[in-house]
């Protein structure tokens, strides 16, 4: 069964404030609760639960964010996507994206297969579009690809590999994949049967296209939904840029984290992360910050199978980029996301906006008034009872001796964004029991 959604996001091309934009990915902090732990008690009925997303953030910004190059216009080529999800399955859907396309789309052919060493990986499985091996999808609008056979278990990588026959310009991606994928040269035709990694000369650390694979289950879906925190950016020097190449592949954002805690307290729920770099709640700057947090929250969030709540870390650049937002402007935007998540039957929980007082980006440089905002917009999250519950990031990571700063354990070179450890502080402080009132889809 094929299904295809609209979107439109109009994109600018100014790429010279991309430097400043990635820096501008925030920090996110959190505190320790017992460890929940009880027998699994899954959902009765089995469906298409979301295993692993990545939200499309654009089809313009020419590298990733390593300043490695990335296509921006494909031609009979192949792109062999290298994905991990949160959840195993042995029936599986992918969910395509030309969101951010200029004109429609053809994919002449998809596999997906378990990814073996680099662009090598196992037997291919042939995924089907209403029961084609192509699809050809509008500019602006995602496609979901019939039920295939294949399976893994959990934090399994797979390789998504799409063969792109005609002229593609403007190819929709997530810049920022924390993740290597590798693509092969123009006109070398279609390389999605083969599974050796002959002709895949190219890495990237952005995701081309894919934006989602779903399993058949009985478990749950909770989206985190934010900025660069919850994408698991790692800055790799004061301006942010290049990002940290060492944390490439490992998996340790602050969504992954929680994932491995849910699964040691057998608890079945699916983490999928909807963060995208330098996002903001209100507004964009049109570049690799995609479209606004409100403007896509349905989409990226609400709409994601199986996903029964949504975890909200997001502000931190609306106060560091967007000059002039008031605390009351954002959490405004929050009362917006919680009624229409309430409206959909999703519960929804706010994290409080981690400190970057020391960084150069939502700090010192951009947003000198970013401290006392940020405050003031915690203090709301903390005494609202809109939310279905808080999580205090901001807590968990900032420095007892600096609390305008994150503790230097858990900060990254920028002081805005979390070191690894840091990540697994956040994950840490997410209390499972308040996940887990979330109910069956």
């Amino acid at each position: 069964m094929m299904r295809i959604e609209t979107r439109r996001q109009v994109c600018r091309t100014a790429i010279a404030a991309c430097a400043l934009v990635a820096a501008a990915l925030p920090a996110a902090r959190v505190q320790a609760v017992p460890e929940h732990r009880r027998a699994a008690l899954p959902c009765t009925a089995q469906g298409w639960v979301a295993s692993w997303a990545a939200s499309p953030s654009d089809g313009v910004v020419p590298f990733d964010a390593s300043l490695r190059g990335v296509p921006t216009t494909l031609t009979g080529q192949t792109v062999r996507m290298v994905i991990t999800p949160h959840l195993g399955g042995s029936s599986v859907r992918v969910r395509l994206s030309n969101r951010f396309g200029r004109e429609p789309v053809t994919f002449g052919r998809v596999t997906i297969a378990p990814q073996t060493q680099g662009a090598a990986i196992g037997t291919p499985v042939p995924l089907a579009f209403d029961g084609s091996a192509s699809v050809t999808v509008p500019a602006g609008q995602d496609v979901v690809s019939d039920a295939a056979s294949l399976t893994f278990a959990a934090f399994t990588p797979l390789s998504v590999s799409i063969f792109l026959p005609r002229r593609t310009e403007a190819a929709t991606k997530h810049w920022n994949a924390n993740a290597t994928s590798f693509y092969a040269g123009k006109n070398t035709g279609d390389l999605t049967g083969r599974a050796t990694a002959d002709g895949f000369a190219n890495k990237t650390l952005s995701w081309l296209f894919v934006a989602g694979l779903d399993v058949q289950s009985n478990a749950r879906a909770v989206v985190a939904f934010g900025d660069s925190i919850t994408d698991g950016f790692v800055g790799g020097g004061r301006l942010s840029i290049p990002a940290d190449a060492s944390v490439a592949d490992k998996n340790g954002r602050y969504p992954d984290e929680l994932q491995r805690r849910l699964d040691a307290a057998d608890l079945g729920i699916s983490v999928v992360n909807a963060g995208i770099g330098s996002n903001q709640l209100l507004g964009g700057l049109g570049l690799m910050d995609g479209p606004s947090g409100l403007s896509r929250f349905r989409k990226d969030a609400l709409d994601i199978p199986g996903a029964t709540g949504v975890l909200v870390l997001e502000g931190i650049n609306d106060l560091g980029l967007r000059i002039g937002v008031t605390p009351a402007e954002i959490q405004d935007g929050y009362i917006r996301l919680i009624t229409q998540a309430h409206a959909a039957g999703k519960k929804i929980w706010l994290g409080t906006l981690t400190p970057a007082a020391n960084a150069l980006i939502d700090g010192t440089a951009t947003a000198p008034d970013s401290e006392k905002h940020r405050q003031q917009v915690n203090t709301w999250i903390r005494d609202q009872t809109l939310a279905d519950g808080v999580v205090d990031f901001d807590a968990a990571v900032r420095d007892p001796a600096e609390p305008s700063q994150l503790l230097p354990a858990y900060a990254s070179p920028d002081d805005l964004h979390p070191s690894l450890e840091g990540y697994k502080k956040m994950a840490a402080a997410v209390p499972l029991d308040l996940l887990d009132t979330a109910p069956c889809p």
